[in-house]
């Protein structure tokens, strides 16, 4: 049964981790910074060798083409992102795009030619470290955001999305809302530890859970530190506290599959010596039930303003992004599912944690996802790792997937490369 080339594909992934590469054996490498751009140009160089032809579309989505027997078919797409965490790992996001491109490098291999054509996507911003919020580039192309909102996003010096397009050269004229895919097809790393944990090296993926993101801003009194006894104080920081107490309470409540998590916090006008009066911080909400994640809201607005008042502050919470749960295609995830079973590897089903470009794709056009162990579950973060043999099955999964929904046929030779209509060169 036809494979990947294993070695081939883990020396492409090796080698883009070099750009942006840090001391802890990890990468950083911002939406749309000179490492990115980097990166990308790398992924060009080797579309092109590849016989691809490249286009880029207004928010900086990049795009590989490798023509069909019925070029004017919608294509079979396949892809992920370059951009990682400030301090990320060598597999979050770059596995789906070299696996894609993995695909394609064995199809040319084996004089395979395709009935539809096949693309490879590599998103913009997808990790939201740079810009807010994540999967800005998807959401795009898939019509969840509208594109000026996209290019007026604001990184923390200032710097708009269309600014640092210009900046690296990767404002195209492609589209925006883009044209629909016949199908999406993304392979990643689990993120998490429940591949590993089972000893199950393929994540049959059958949607992604709701993600709701909240900022939250508790006010009380500035008072000097040394003179304002305890019971006087309006203390914004304690009750701060007290209300991360109580998620934590309540994911319990709403466990397993609950999870809360306050990933930034920061005090306004903060000084050694006086009361924090005024602080904001994010919450991250995650479940696989929208019904079950509206709950969770509601019990946090009510433990929040009962520690309020008992504490003499107020707190507002806003929404600043909401995915509802997303069921995947169920004949693309039954795609994965034949790819896997065929190819023999042990495999489960399994609902995505982290938000993907996935996630917006499947509101626009049949998506599936396949999912690898990472090493001990850990992703962003510079330790993120996984095991060369998962990374290839992963890989072999994806190729079947999508030449089961692209069609083929064999021809003699395999196709001529060219660097025609690659404007990185």
């Amino acid at each position: 049964m036809l494979k990947i080339n294993a070695k081939r594909l883990w020396s492409s992934l090796m080698e883009m981790a070099t750009i942006g590469a840090t001391a802890g054996g990890g990468v950083r490498r911002l939406a749309l910074t000179e490492q990115d751009a980097a990166g990308r140009a790398l992924f060009a160089q080797w579309c092109t060798e590849a016989g691809l032809t490249l286009s880029v579309d207004r928010v900086g989505n990049l795009f590989a083409r490798r023509a069909g027997r019925v070029n004017h078919a919608s294509p079979v797409a396949s892809g992920s992102h370059l951009d990682t965490q400030p301090e990320g790992g060598r597999f979050d996001g770059v596995y789906g795009v070299l696996a894609a491109l993995e695909v394609v490098r064995t199809l040319n291999d084996a004089g395979i030619e395709t009935d539809k054509p096949i693309e490879i996507v590599v998103w913009t911003n997808e990790e939201g470290a740079r810009f807010t919020p994540a999967m800005l580039g998807s959401a795009a192309f898939a019509g969840v955001m509208p594109l000026e909102q996209a290019l007026n996003a604001r990184d923390a010096d200032g710097v708009s999305v269309a600014d640092a397009l210009s900046a690296t050269g990767y404002s195209g004229e492609r589209a925006v809302p883009g044209t629909v895919f016949d199908a999406y097809f993304e392979a990643h790393i689990e993120q998490g530890p429940v591949l590993e944990n089972n000893g199950v090296p393929i994540g049959v993926v059958t949607g992604g859970q709701a993600i709701r993101w909240l900022d939250a801003r508790v006010r009380g009194q500035a008072a000097h530190a040394g003179t304002t006894p305890m019971p006087f104080r309006r203390d914004a920081l304690f009750a701060t506290a007290e209300m991360a107490a109580a998620l934590e309470a309540m994911a319990a409540d709403f466990g397993p599959e609950g999870l809360v998590t306050v990933g930034e916090i920061g005090i306004r006008n903060a000084s050694r010596n006086t009361i924090a009066a005024d602080l904001s911080f994010t919450i991250d909400l995650r479940h696989p039930d929208d019904a079950r994640i509206e709950a969770m809201e509601a019990v946090l607005r009510e433990r929040f303003d009962a520690i309020a008042e008992r504490r003499g502050v107020t707190v507002d919470v806003a929404h600043h992004w909401i995915s509802p749960a997303t069921p995947f295609d169920p004949a693309c995830v039954k795609a994965v599912a034949d790819a896997v079973e065929a190819l023999d590897y042990p495999h489960q089903r399994i609902i995505s944690g982290a938000g993907h470009d996935a996630i917006h794709l499947a509101k626009y056009c049949p998506t599936a996802m396949v999912f690898i162990p990472c090493v001990n579950g850990l992703s962003h973060n510079e330790a993120e790792d996984a095991l060369p043999e998962d990374v290839a099955r992963g890989a072999d999964v994806l190729l079947h997937a999508m030449l089961a929904r692209a069609g083929r046929n064999q021809f003699a030779s395999t196709p001529t490369t060219s660097s025609e209509l690659n404007p990185f060169r």
